[in-house]
Order: C-alpha cells, then sequence, then structure tokens
C-alpha cells in the first residue's frame, strides 16, 4: 500500500488541507495513518474519496447527506433506494433556492428600474432597503447559499 503526505493528497482531489484536517474532525474521512515523525499519511483511497466529497459539496449536497451517501457507498448491494432520495432531497432544495433567486432577481429588477437618478436621499433603491413594506415580494427574504 502506497502512502502519501496530506499535501500530495490535497493536490490529487482539489480539496485544501484545512477541508481535509476538518472532515477528519468531524469523522467524514478516518484518521490517517502517522509517520514516526508524526505527519498524516494517507492511502490512495482517500483521493478517490475526498473526490467524491468535494464533487457532493459542489453539487450543495450537505455534510450529513454526504456522510449518509458515504455510508450507502460502503454497502454496494443494498438498493439504491436510499441514494434516490437522498438525492430528490437535494433537487427539492436546488428548486427552492431558484424560486427565492427569481424573486430575488425580479425584486431588483424593479428597484433599478424605479432608480431615476437623483440623489441618495431621494434614491427608490435606498428607500426599498431601508422599509421591507416597498418590496413587492416575501420570496427573495431567504436565499439560502448552495
Amino acid at each position: 500500500m502506497k502512502l502519501m503526505p496530506i499535501g500530495k493528497l490535497s493536490k490529487l482531489a482539489g480539496v485544501k488541507i484545512t477541508t481535509i484536517r476538518y472532515y477528519e474532525s468531524i469523522g467524514l474521512i478516518s484518521e490517517p495513518l502517522r509517520s514516526d515523525s508524526g505527519r498524516r499519511l494517507y492511502a490512495e483511497e482517500a483521493v478517490q474519496k475526498l473526490s467524491f466529497i468535494r464533487h457532493s459539496r459542489d453539487l450543495g449536497f450537505s455534510i450529513d447527506s454526504i456522510e449518509g451517501l458515504l455510508g450507502l457507498q460502503s454497502r454496494p448491494d443494498q438498493d439504491c433506494l436510499d441514494v434516490e432520495r437522498i438525492a430528490r432531497g437535494q433537487l427539492g432544495e436546488v428548486q427552492k433556492r431558484l424560486i427565492q433567486l427569481q424573486a430575488l432577481e425580479s425584486e431588483l429588477k424593479r428597484m433599478i428600474k424605479g432608480c431615476n437618478g437623483g440623489v441618495v436621499g431621494t434614491c427608490k433603491i435606498m428607500a426599498a432597503l431601508n422599509d421591507h413594506e416597498e418590496c413587492q415580494s416575501d420570496e427573495h427574504e431567504r436565499v439560502l447559499s448552495l
């Protein structure tokens, strides 16, 4: 079994060293072996696992969902119904964010269109930012990040 230091793992998996340490601290990836001098040493399988985690995060999956997916991945003969359930849940979250973002876009376009120039004291955009009642929709209130 070939082992590699954390820096090489970071480069191969496309994940920052601090992220690797964080994933270790929360138990998402196993604690690595240590050299006699205490350096972290990772097996080649860690690259695939971190790439899976990175790609899942890029798609907006939560740490809890990824933990569940990794658990399911360790049982390849199991029915994939649970994997589909997790993916459908993530799709629902993305669709909810899209609705929020569309509302945000509409509200911002409306505010900008209402701006006739002039001075900040009479600016329609500033008025809307100071008073939520000036907004036409509440859908933009809580846009969650991916």
